[in-house]
């Protein structure tokens, strides 16, 4: 008898966790709260070692056919410093989420999965359930409130595929898409509740006057369907092997999004997951084995790369701290590659 699995949260991780386990016979039943196609505060682009599960699960090739561009370069802004465009040391991979989303859940339920959407999972976090559902909601910490903005854009003019921009309240990356346009998509940090992002948005994504990422916003054309954003996010680490459940994705831990990691975090730990649940649906391995040597795996894989990220969020916070990286970073390949390899 093959025992079914229920992921809840239909996201990056959760999808692919699906689609894995249908590619091996696993019945499979994916809990999203809400609908496909939509928008997603996200960077956009896959680095680091996602690629490789993607391949891995033969989703490579037809995430490319969805026009998904690559980006062989990224450049790095402050008010008062600029790291001039640089060859990234591994290709990203750019691709909206409005369309990625949506091709994962069609690749999921032509595969067989059961996909429940508009409807959020009621039930316990037992035995053959996963959770997917997404960041651990934290109001604030040490404190500060973090936030996400993204929007897309048109009539942008980058310097390099990848443009990071710094300034005193947090930092926007913009990323080159398929058909012209550019995701414009922030990380900022508040000291009191912002009650009206949805009427501010262009204040915090369009950088302050004077600044390159306001001369690069000023002409732009904003797509405001595809405006969304989140707040009570948590970068805080967090150990697998401390975890009660099952998780993937950002449910597991969030890694800071200036390291560009987190989509490929999410593919990363969904093809983690296949095989002890795959043990499991099959009867050779009881669920809390399964579950500590999924744990166990995951950390392996994670710890160091949390950490990194997290010493790199917290120094590109400290202004002076971050003028040094930028002044080294501009001038050292060793540093460059150095903190890529740490944090991908």
């Amino acid at each position: 008898m093959v025992r079914p699995i229920t992921i809840v949260g239909g996201g990056l991780a959760g999808l692919t966790l699906g689609i894995g386990l249908r590619q091996r016979g696993v019945p499979v039943t994916v809990w999203e709260a809400g609908q496909y196609p939509r928008h997603r505060v996200c960077g956009e682009f896959i680095s680091g070692r996602g690629q490789g599960s993607l391949h891995r699960l033969g989703l490579l090739d037809g995430l490319k056919t969805l026009g998904a561009c690559a980006a062989t370069s990224a450049a790095f802004f402050t008010p008062t410093a600029t790291v001039a465009a640089r060859p990234l040391p591994e290709a990203a991979l750019c691709v909206s989420r409005f369309t990625l989303d949506h091709w994962l859940a069609q690749e999921f339920q032509r595969l067989g999965g059961d996909l429940q959407t508009g409807e959020r999972w009621a039930g316990e976090y037992g035995e053959g359930i996963v959770r997917a559902s997404g960041r651990r909601v934290e109001p604030a910490a040490g404190g500060w409130r973090l936030f996400g903005l993204k929007v897309h854009a048109r009539d942008i003019r980058l310097t390099a595929d990848l443009e990071m921009h710094f300034g005193p309240a947090g930092y926007v990356g913009l990323c080159r898409l398929p058909s012209g346009e550019t995701n414009v998509c922030g990380l900022f940090r508040s000291a009191v509740a912002i009650p009206d992002l949805a009427l501010r948005w262009r204040e915090w994504l369009g950088g302050s006057a004077g600044s390159v990422l306001h001369t690069r916003l000023a002409h732009a054309r904003f797509e405001e369907a595809s405006f969304c954003s989140i707040a009570g996010i948590s970068l805080r680490a967090r150990q697998a092997l401390g975890q009660p459940e099952v998780c993937v994705g950002d449910s597991l831990s969030m890694i800071p999004p200036v390291t560009g990691n987190g989509m490929s975090m999410a593919f990363e730990s969904a093809e983690l997951a296949i095989p002890p649940l795959l043990r499991f649906s099959r009867g050779e391995l009881d669920w809390l084995p399964a579950r500590q040597q999924l744990a166990q795996t995951c950390d392996a894989a994670f710890t160091s790369r949390l950490r990194w990220a997290a010493w790199l969020q917290r120094a590109l916070f400290h202004p002076p701290t971050r003028a040094v990286l930028m002044f080294l970073g501009a001038r050292s390949d060793m540093l460059w590659r150095g903190l890529f390899e740490h944090t991908r």
